[in-house]
């Protein structure tokens, strides 16, 4: 018996799957491969199902694109997608077109080759306006898959004003299913656009949300959202731990995360030295992001700051030197945080700069205490006045008895009264 046609097909496909295989991975020849590739394409339009061939075609892209096969020029690492675009193209198959752009996308992002993926964005974003699609959440879907690289590339360009136009317009998107990596991924831009207008809270929620998200789908990413979600969390001076969440209670004691949970119990406790030590300590686990060094200095001084104001509490004057020496920082960093915080009305006093020493208005503060406090006593008492004289007034239309004379006729002349 001969074998048919079909048969032939899918052996010569299967057979130039391996060669592609071999040639890419084993013996590193790259242009060897592209060719077998080539020809493989042209089985895939009827010697083998739509499936397998789908499957096939993602599994080359994947270890093409991967690096697995070692460093692989730019240029050719685009004929692979360009032949794969021409033949869905032929076969008319628009759904594994538009996953396989998506895929060159995200190779050129972690490649940095922005000018060529900001014109494949581009084109996305018309095949998908385009697309005469009746299922608007696939439409959506794929507009968020869109954005997700797109807000990424801004992140990694500081482009901060398109960073923002792109996290709205994927708040805007409401028809869509998107997977949670997806959204892992806006949410974590979103978290550090926040960061970077110093809104802690809103970065705190968008940090979380990511968390919650890449913890979905399973992502290691979710350890290092985690750890931007602990720095926003003390930026704002909440006093609540982020571990107490049932999302975030079983990575308490992970070994990558065990540094930041030190660092959030020296923060609320207030101690600035051993948050210092931990810094110190754990280079590897928080120092390394860049993302978290860039804040550090600013947690420090806000927990520097609250260190300080407890410190002067007990006394009336204390010499710049002593408190420098006590917060292991020069003199000047002390000033410039007594400074802000005379400013801000958090400490009453001023600052002897000849002297070098801080001087505090015990007696100005305890008066300013008093009269807050006699101000809202009045406000109380005048409450409570206006509350006995509403009630009295409608009591007084209800009750006869506490009518004035004129209900009874009286202080009228007679012949009013008696008509």
């Amino acid at each position: 018996m001969q074998p048919t046609n079909r048969v032939l097909g899918i052996r010569g496909f299967k057979a130039l799957k391996q060669m592609t295989k071999l040639c890419y991975l084993t013996l590193r020849r790259p242009a060897e491969a592209l060719k077998t590739y080539t020809e493989l394409l042209t089985y895939t339009k009827s010697a083998v199902t739509r499936n397998y061939s789908e499957k096939t075609i993602n599994n080359i892209l994947d270890y093409v694109g991967g690096g697995k096969g070692g460093p692989v020029e730019v240029d050719v690492l685009e004929k692979f997608y360009q032949a794969t675009k021409k033949a869905l193209e032929d076969s008319k198959n628009d759904r594994l077109s538009a996953k396989t752009n998506l895929k060159l996308a995200k190779l050129w992002l972690d490649r940095k080759e922005y000018g060529r993926l900001s014109k494949l964005i581009r084109d996305l974003h018309h095949a998908t306006a385009a697309s005469d699609a009746d299922d608007q959440s696939q439409r959506g879907t794929q507009l968020l898959e869109i954005y997700a690289l797109e807000i990424q590339m801004y992140n990694e360009t500081k482009n901060f004003k398109k960073l923002k136009e792109i996290y709205n317009a994927s708040n805007a998107v409401r028809s869509a299913i998107p997977h949670p990596r997806i959204m892992g991924v806006i949410k974590e831009c979103g978290g550090k656009m926040w960061m970077g207008e110093r809104q802690w809270n809103r970065a705190s929620e968008d940090f979380f949300e990511s968390f919650r998200n890449y913890d979905e789908a399973g992502s290691p990413q979710r350890i290092q959202v985690l750890k931007y979600l602990v720095l926003a969390n003390m930026l704002t001076g909440s006093e609540v731990n982020p571990f107490d969440s049932q999302e975030t209670k079983p990575y308490k004691n992970d070994p990558q995360i065990k540094a930041m949970t030190d660092l959030v119990d020296a923060y609320q406790r207030r101690e600035v030295h051993s948050a210092e030590k931990i810094l110190k300590d754990n280079r590897s686990t928080i120092m390394d992001d860049p993302f978290i060094r860039s804040y550090i200095g600013e947690l420090l001084r806000s927990l520097r700051t609250q260190y300080l104001i407890d410190l002067i509490k007990p006394y009336t004057r204390l010499e710049l030197s002593f408190l420098a020496k006590q917060l292991g920082v020069d003199i000047q960093e002390v000033e410039e945080l007594l400074i802000g915080l005379i400013l801000e009305n958090k400490v009453e006093g001023r600052i002897d700069q000849v002297g070098m020493r801080l001087e505090l208005d015990r007696q100005q503060s305890l008066e300013k205490k008093r009269y807050a406090a006699l101000g809202k006593w009045t406000e109380a008492l005048e409450g409570v006045h206006s509350a006995v004289v509403g009630k009295t007034a409608g009591s007084s239309r209800n009750d006869p008895s506490m009518l004035g004379p004129e209900a009874y006729g009286m202080g009228m002349r007679g012949d009013e009264r008696w008509g």
